[in-house]
């Protein structure tokens, strides 16, 4: 079982930058594909960034390439979402979701969830 806790978010200007953090509670992080998805009002939750349990492969959604960066510290059971250039349309609730050892995208795969950080990029 794990527990995530996400923190980071706040309110940042058009350009700027911020960076998310999502700590794991359980024993098997280091098992763990570890996902940042978002959810901006009135639309669909949807994937942003993830990283494989051995953090040697990362994969991102075509929105965030080149601006995003997923990286994690198993030692610390904690992954990240260091996010630059920031644009009003990154405005969201970032959420961290953990599933077992699955390379997906998909949202129904994911197994555990955080609670949400809310991002504003003003313009």
């Amino acid at each position: 079982q794990e527990q995530l806790v996400e923190s980071g978010g706040g309110l940042v200007q058009a350009g700027g930058s911020l960076r998310l953090s999502c700590v794991a509670s359980g024993r098997t992080f280091s098992t763990y594909t570890m996902a940042w998805f978002r959810q901006a009002p009135g639309k669909e939750r949807e994937f942003v960034a993830q990283i494989y349990w051995s953090g040697v492969s990362t994969r991102y959604a075509d929105s965030v390439k080149g601006r995003f960066t997923i990286s994690r510290d198993n030692a610390k059971n904690t992954v990240y979402l260091q996010m630059n250039s920031l644009k009003p349309e990154d405005t969201a609730v970032y959420y961290c979701a953990a599933v077992r050892y699955t390379w997906s995208t998909r949202i129904s795969d994911y197994d555990y969830w955080g609670q949400g950080t809310q991002v504003t990029v003003s313009s």
